[in-house]
């Protein structure tokens, strides 16, 4: 059997081949053996949430099922942000946590992601034993040490409390224009927004179960940009369908991708004594623009692949306060155990309202080097990515625009994708070499 768990848990086609009820019992059962101190001094007890895909409903049954069955209690949280749930698992000290999405993929998808203790995403040797588990035989509880289930009604309102504490700054006199991609984020983006001082217009905010992330939010911000310009917003903010990303869009519509808000936050932690070593985490697919940036502001940068998992080892590692993906995923560990989107955008706007700065006077301090991406699809991501022909066409690709750009190939972590990314000192450049590389690729076998 191949392995399960991708850069960010077990994700599939909902009800399909792989992603089924039988396996979220399973799983779920695996993890309320593995994840929990081996002392069994207290019944275990575990956070499940999800987003509003109608294939959640049913996966959402599943997981509880194989909790309860395994002899773990199991504390419902409804439709909540991925991050919410990393946090409710540390503020109830609960043993470890569920979360029931596939992020930005379309809607027919569903995912399983885990939390451990704290909150804090799995290491791979966890990953691997709660997979191992799957095949393992195991005592069933009965009677009074089955699983107990009951639901926490004030979940989201715990979750906003907590922004609110983590926001340095109010933010009266800000209107912005929150895309909550018909997700997760539908009911507390909005709410936590306007308590903390902004006016807010919601747009894509009614959920059905079938509409998360089609042709919206951060993977698709036409609209936003459409919708600032003509409500004369200061800004927008983009979310994902389980909003641990932000993106955002300045009053002219522009877009501000992650790498921007990364080097904004940056530079307000470095003023406020916050951003340990002076240093930022990122990814190997943020822009050339964003280290020269930092360079001149006197931040160091780390680099890490691609996943914020690894970024988040990373930070861990090293005691760092700040890192994150251009796609979005920023992640805060003084106050958030996992990327999340609704920290970030408070944060970003606590920064223009204490500096009277427009969210592109701010993202001005990064120019970006023309960056083109091209997701190309294939059958066995693994098996091109290695293939003769395409190291071939890295090298030449590499070759012609010298130390002036950048040519980087990766597997996608939970799609049969490749993604082929080149920067160049133009973007004719970026646009050609990254073509002729995409054909390469697709070409493949």
């Amino acid at each position: 059997m191949r392995r399960l768990f991708g850069t960010d848990g077990v994700r599939g086609l909902a009800n399909g081949e792989l992603l089924t009820p039988e396996l979220a019992v399973a799983l779920s059962a695996s993890a309320a053996r593995v994840l929990v101190d081996r002392d069994r001094s207290h019944r275990p007890v575990a956070v499940v949430g999800r987003d509003p895909r109608a294939s959640g409903e049913m996966l959402e049954s599943a997981v509880v099922a194989g909790l309860a069955s395994a002899g773990a209690d199991a504390v419902r949280v409804g439709v909540l942000p991925t991050p919410a749930v990393a946090f409710l698992v540390g503020e109830l000290d609960a043993d470890f946590g569920v979360m029931i999405s596939a992020s930005h993929n379309p809607m027919p998808d569903n995912g399983i992601k885990l939390f451990a203790a704290g909150g804090h995403k799995l290491p791979d040797a966890q990953e691997a034993a709660v997979e191992a588990g799957l095949d393992t035989p195991a005592a069933r509880p009965t009677g009074a040490d089955v699983g107990r289930v009951r639901d926490l009604g004030d979940a989201g309102a715990r979750y906003v409390d907590h922004l609110l504490s983590a926001t340095p700054q109010r933010l009266d006199g800000l209107r912005v224009v929150v895309d909550c991609a018909h997700g997760a984020a539908s009911t507390v983006a909005p709410d936590a927004y306007r308590r903390a001082g902004a006016d807010v217009v919601a747009l894509h905010a009614e959920p059905d179960g079938l509409n998360i992330n089609e042709g919206v939010g951060s993977t698709h911000l036409d609209r936003l940009q459409r919708a600032v310009r003509e409500d004369g917003a200061d800004l927008g903010i983009a979310h994902d369908g389980d909003a641990d990303r932000c993106l955002a869009v300045d009053a002219t519509g522009a877009p501000v991708d992650g790498d921007q808000i990364m080097a904004v936050l940056a530079v307000a932690m470095r003023d406020a004594g916050e951003l340990a070593g002076d240093t930022l985490v990122a990814t190997v697919m943020s822009n050339l623009g964003l280290h020269l940036a930092m360079r001149d502001a006197g931040i160091a940068v780390r680099t890490t692949q691609v996943g914020d998992r690894y970024v988040l080892e990373e930070l861990r590692a090293g005691g760092f306060t700040l890192g994150g993906e251009q796609s979005g995923h920023v992640v805060l560990p003084r106050d958030a155990t996992t990327g999340d989107g609704l920290l970030t955008a408070m944060r970003l706007m606590a920064r223009m309202a204490a500096t009277g700065s427009s969210v592109a006077e701010l993202a001005a301090i990064v120019t970006p080097l023309p960056q083109v991406l091209r997701n190309v699809q294939v059958v066995d991501k693994a098996a091109v990515a290695e293939s003769p022909a395409v190291r071939d066409a890295v090298a030449a690709a590499e070759a012609e625009l010298g130390g002036a750009g950048r040519v980087l190939l990766r597997p996608s972590g939970t799609e049969q994708l490749v993604r082929v990314m080149v920067e160049a000192p133009t973007a004719e450049q970026a646009q050609a070499a990254a073509g002729r590389l995409a054909e390469v690729v697709a070409a493949a076998h």
